[in-house]
């Protein structure tokens, strides 16, 4: 019976042996993520890049073969080459004013004082709440189209900053509207950033901090040289993510302004959507929304690569 038992205890020492292995285990428990997500963006994202290449239609998965058609003619749409403009200004100003407004609440809240914690609430809010609730209610802020029933032009009337008889139409104008949209994004993607650089200034040892003080180091010269570089690589992550959430988002475009006035604040997502569902032209909508992966795909390799660059060791 020995004899018996010891190839099958081999068997299950050596089995036992792999299923210890580390590289096994990080595939085992890797795994499920990797197919999930295949599965949620892989299997979209083919569908989508072989309906570019096609005159597929509302209705139909399927299209005949047209090559570079679709590409050539959204090329030389102006709506889409002013939608592309408009979307680097949404994403490039909206990152900007975060970058600094997140940055200054960060550092105002890693110190402690009273209310604090309520603060962070108001902060945070905006990145709880649904998007569709919160930029429905900007758009009666501002108005819904109607200059007269904004709520932010009443107060503005009422500061006098505004004359009653002449206030903006947020919504009705190319650039107000334009604005208007940026600045929402902008205020719904604080909260992120806020966060994410409040972890960043967290995790800063305090040793760090002693060190500078007994250099000299306070104030300006302390975040420069101090400060900045310790927080660089996380900041430059959260820069990424927030060029990302913009540049594909399209639910604050579409609800304040659907693209107008005169097509003056569609993004790509927004015009992708107006062409391929609400036109029907299901294989130019595609190509369209394709536009932005090489250019995504760039951003994300240069800020990971500036963030490798950035890390302190």
């Amino acid at each position: 019976m020995a004899a018996v038992a010891a190839p099958g205890g081999s068997r299950l020492g050596r089995l036992r042996y792999v299923t210890e292995r580390r590289g096994f285990l990080a595939t085992l428990l890797i795994s499920p993520a990797v197919l999930f997500i295949a599965a949620l963006v892989g299997v979209p994202l083919v569908l989508a890049i072989y309906l570019s290449f096609t005159d597929a239609t509302g209705g139909s998965l399927t299209g005949k073969w047209i090559g570079l058609a679709n590409f050539r003619a959204d090329w030389h749409n102006p709506i889409f080459r002013n939608a592309l403009w408009h979307t680097f200004l949404f994403t490039a100003i909206s990152q900007a004013v975060v970058i600094v407004c997140a940055g200054l609440l960060a550092h105002a809240f890693v110190r402690n004082f009273r209310g604090r914690w309520l603060l962070r609430f108001f902060v945070l809010l905006p990145w709880a709440a649904p998007i569709a609730l919160t930029a429905t209610g900007w758009y009666w802020i501002y108005g819904a189209g109607i200059p007269e029933a904004s709520i932010f032009n009443w107060f503005l009337v009422h500061l006098h900053l505004e004359s009653g008889a002449d206030v903006t139409n947020w919504l009705g104008t190319p650039h107000a509207a334009m604005a208007s949209i940026i600045t929402v994004q902008a205020w719904r993607t604080i909260p992120f950033a806020t966060v994410i650089f409040i972890a960043g200034i967290s995790s800063i040892p305090q040793e760090v901090d002693d060190a500078a003080a007994i250099d000299g180091a306070t104030g300006l010269r302390k975040f420069w040289h101090v400060s900045l570089p310790l927080q660089l690589p996380i900041a430059l992550v959260a820069v990424l993510f927030g060029i990302i959430f913009t540049a594909t988002d399209m639910v604050v475009p579409y609800i304040l302004t659907n693209g107008g006035p005169f097509n003056s604040t569609h993004v790509l997502t927004t015009w992708a959507f107006q062409i391929g569902i609400v036109s029907g032209n299901v294989g130019e909508g595609a190509a369209i929304a394709l536009f932005m992966l090489p250019l995504l795909a760039v951003v994300t390799i240069a800020m990971l690569f500036f963030a490798r660059r950035a890390e302190v060791t």
